[in-house]
């Protein structure tokens, strides 16, 4: 019975959660791998146009490696949502939406990414931590004041004797082998942290939803929701996530335990073994508590938000226009039910129902004709062919390629006269005919066949439009003739 059970069990679930929705999905590794790499890191939560952009980038590149994905990142996402891998939130700082994992989308991420990187779970470390846990609960859940008194001085005792140890030389720091695992083990678990916060922020969400349809559905006998919000009560913080979410922030938040963080994250990654740890797995660790503090910060926005709301919700009075609203909309089922029993969905009635609102569209989608479009606004000028003079194409020549024949002569002629020359002195003597042209091609000759000083030296010349440049440059000389 008790195998019968849990697969009664599971069959629902199946059904209706999102990762199980996931893992079976056909197109699982597209969407573990797109929403992992974008929505997994960092970054939880993005604009929705630029979360389109960027996985349309990553969809084009897909098909180009022979995937068949048709619709684009807008349809996909549309799809994802309705299945439950995403969360759709309006934006507090621009016009617009953002999108987030789901918790259960995160749940599924992290059970494929660990599927495919594959980490020992069982290791001296994390078998350390869970010998350590059981001895504090041992500690802590004893009745007998006297045994917790043993038990902590036994602790003591322990700790005096590798003080002892660790003066007389007798024990040393652990091998850079069982520093990285220790870190990266506590990686591992810091890793599960910052996920929580979805499935606290939904948490709170489902709270709230349950607190407002209990002051809706209860009648004014039983409204006991409605009178604690009058009487100040607090429903969301009072509730048992609101106390535990309370106690994590406080101990977040608590600035020794953030100063004595931080001091440990710097002398761990001060350790020569720290240079084994990839860039990600730095940053993690120096990251780790701006993390935890900025997204306990949201929580409790969330938190204070949804009390707010729920306060002014009992104390508008709008309570009772939505309970008035159910009763007719109930009113109106009870008939439906009634008369579906000899009226068909079909049958023509004479009422006539008036919309409260107006059909709107963007004004974007209206393509007016403009005549102007094909309205030829210049002249069309037929040129007729002529014969082209050399003297023509040398000048088109001149233009769009470095004479470097010109540079060569010119060279070659100031050589005959000193034993080295710069590229100032060669303009000096011979002004650039080509503008810029002729200076970057006294440089590249000059760099191919002779030196380059480490000295400086102020080139001058004129561009094609008349007016004098000068730029300072390396030094480049010619200490023989060039070709």
């Amino acid at each position: 019975m008790p195998a019968v059970a849990q697969v009664l069990e599971l069959t629902p679930l199946a059904e209706r959660d999102a990762a199980w929705k996931l893992l079976r999905a056909d197109n699982a590794p597209v969407i573990a791998g797109l929403l992992g790499a974008h929505l997994g890191g960092d970054q939880r939560r993005i604009d929705a146009e630029d979360l389109y952009e960027r996985i349309d980038t990553d969809l084009e590149r897909l098909r180009a490696q022979g995937l068949a994905l048709a619709l684009t990142a807008k349809g996909y996402c549309g799809q994802w949502r309705s299945a439950g891998f995403l969360v759709r939130r309006p934006s507090s700082e621009a016009r617009g939406e953002t999108l987030e994992l789901s918790p259960d989308a995160i749940a599924a991420i992290r059970f494929l990414q660990g599927r495919s990187a594959p980490r020992s779970r069982v290791t001296e470390s994390r078998l350390a931590s869970l010998a350590a846990q059981v001895r504090r609960l041992a500690i802590d859940t004893d009745p007998d004041v006297s045994a917790r008194i043993a038990l902590l001085e036994e602790e003591i005792d322990g700790i005096e004797r590798r003080i002892e140890s660790l003066r007389s030389g007798d024990e040393t720091a652990i091998d850079p082998e069982r520093a990285l695992e220790r870190v990266r083990d506590v990686l591992v678990q810091a890793a599960d942290v910052p996920d929580d916060f979805a499935r606290v922020r939904v948490e709170f969400e489902t709270l709230n939803a349950s607190l407002r349809a209990k002051i809706v559905e209860s009648d004014g006998s039983q409204a006991s929701v409605v009178d604690d919000v009058f009487r100040g009560i607090d429903h969301i913080s009072d509730s048992d996530a609101g106390r535990s979410f309370a106690a994590f922030s406080q101990l977040v938040l608590d600035p020794a335990l953030g100063a004595a963080f931080e001091a440990d994250i710097r002398r761990i990654l001060d350790r020569g073994f720290a240079r084994d740890l990839t860039p990600d797995e730095r940053r993690a660790l120096r990251s780790f508590l701006t993390t935890l503090k900025s997204r306990s910060a949201e929580i409790h926005d969330v938190i204070t938000l949804f009390a707010r709301a729920l306060r002014r919700y009992v104390q508008s009075q709008d309570y009772q226009r939505d309970r008035v609203l159910r009763t007719l909309l109930r009113e109106a089922q009870h008939a439906g039910m009634a008369a579906a029993a000899h009226t068909r969905p079909w049958h023509p009635t004479s009422l006539t129902l008036d919309l409260s609102s107006v059909g709107l569209s963007s004004i974007g989608a209206i393509d007016p004709h403009d005549p102007a479009e094909f309205d030829a606004a210049e002249e069309i000028v037929t040129q007729t062919a002529s014969l082209a003079s050399l003297e023509d194409l040398r000048a088109i020549a001149r233009e769009t390629e470095i004479d470097f024949e010109e540079l060569t002569r010119n060279v070659n002629d100031l050589l005959v006269e000193m034993p080295s020359c710069t590229v100032a002195d060669v303009l000096a003597r011979h002004p650039a005919t080509q503008g810029v042209g002729s200076v970057i091609g006294l440089l590249s000759i000059a760099a191919e066949q002779g030196t380059v000083d480490g000295e400086r030296e102020v080139l001058a010349w004129q561009g094609a439009d008349g007016v004098s440049r000068a730029a300072v440059v390396a030094a480049h000389r010619f200490t023989g003739a060039v070709t």
